[in-house]
């Protein structure tokens, strides 16, 4: 199967016509131009006719071509159907990832999109701040973008072949930032096309504070829906027994906890030095990939409480000792990223 990317951007093209945002006032006129597909050199997106030797699948969203290469185009606005006229696995996917990659993941779970699957991002416009960025997070979902008019050759894996997995996966990412800083979206963004991944909640549930009850809510609605949720303060059985990717969100949170189920605020503190001392080890050898989030409070006044130093320098501690044992640490201040 030949594919032909004419334009890769969204309907406008990027930079769109007149936008003087940040993101396309720094990209020449005509930078991408607006999504075009053809396929054999016959077949034009949207699919709604297949030449002999073609077959038209998956809602008119999927094409499978004479050699038996799968394709799965889904650009802005639609979605990629699992309907029962789709082949069991794609070859290539070219999806409109700025808008919900947690699709991708979907796709994944669903065994549509397996590691022979060639992921190009589509639909490319002004929602990310640049092609750096937009780089950096399709690295993170297994995904590449491509220049304008670029040819695809895409065959069929051959019985047994599968493609290497492209770059080393970090085991242990910790993503600290202050309240509000844009710190847990991140830490999402960064597992976002995975398809099992369980958020490991550590705070209470907002049961009788409205404002927090607000703030729980806003976060699972951010989730993707596939994702399983544990609630618990048990960090270091929950990494030793993981199965699937874990977010833990976040760490603050559990200390905060810790101190109370020890009464710790004012009295000894020994057990919860032990507790951090016991995720640590864990974080160390943890069986799946996690990303942790983790509240950066050592930059402002200085507590006027002996508790809240004690909580100031036990989080600022266990923040340096897990980034100590971590292979990516980022910093988040006012939306933007900063890899430490």
């Amino acid at each position: 199967m030949k594919v032909l990317l004419s334009g890769t951007a969204g309907g406008a093209g990027w930079p769109e016509p007149g936008c003087r945002c940040a993101a396309c006032a720094g990209l020449p006129p005509g930078h991408r131009r607006p999504f075009e597909l053809l396929v054999n050199g016959v077949v034009r997106f949207p699919f709604v006719a297949a030449p002999r030797g073609h077959r038209v699948c998956a809602g008119g969203l999927g094409l499978v071509g004479p050699d038996g290469a799968a394709l799965l185009c889904v650009p802005t606005g639609l979605e990629p159907p699992p309907g029962p006229d789709g082949p069991a696995r794609y070859d290539v996917v070219l999806m409109d990832l700025l808008n919900r990659p947690e699709r991708l993941g979907e796709l994944r779970r669903a065994g549509l999109v397996d590691e022979a699957t060639q992921v190009v991002a589509i639909g490319l416009d002004h929602r990310v701040r640049s092609e750096d960025e937009l780089a950096r997070r399709l690295r993170l979902w297994g995904a590449v973008a491509v220049p304008d008019g670029t040819a695809l050759e895409i065959e069929p894996p051959r019985a047994g072949s599968r493609r290497p997995a492209g770059g080393a996966q970090v085991r242990r990412a910790l993503v600290l930032g202050g309240s509000r800083s844009g710190k847990s979206a991140e830490a999402e963004l960064r597992l976002a096309a995975e398809p099992y991944v369980t958020y490991v909640a550590t705070g209470p549930d907002g049961a009788g504070d409205g404002e927090w009850a607000a703030r729980v809510r806003a976060h699972r609605e951010r989730r993707p829906a596939h994702w399983g949720t544990v609630e618990t303060t048990d960090l270091a059985a929950t990494i030793a027994n993981a199965t699937t990717p874990l977010l833990i969100d976040g760490l603050g949170t559990w200390v905060a906890a810790v101190f109370d189920e020890h009464g710790a605020w004012e009295g000894d503190r020994a057990p919860v030095h032990a507790r951090c001392d016991e995720l640590v080890a864990a974080w160390r050898q943890a069986p799946e990939p996690i990303v942790a989030v983790s509240d950066e409070v050592g930059w402002g006044v200085v507590p006027a409480t002996a508790s809240g130093r004690a909580f100031r320098d036990v989080l600022g501690r266990l923040n340096e000792r897990l980034a100590a044992e971590s292979e990516y640490v980022a910093l988040v201040v006012a939306g933007r990223l900063l890899e430490l």
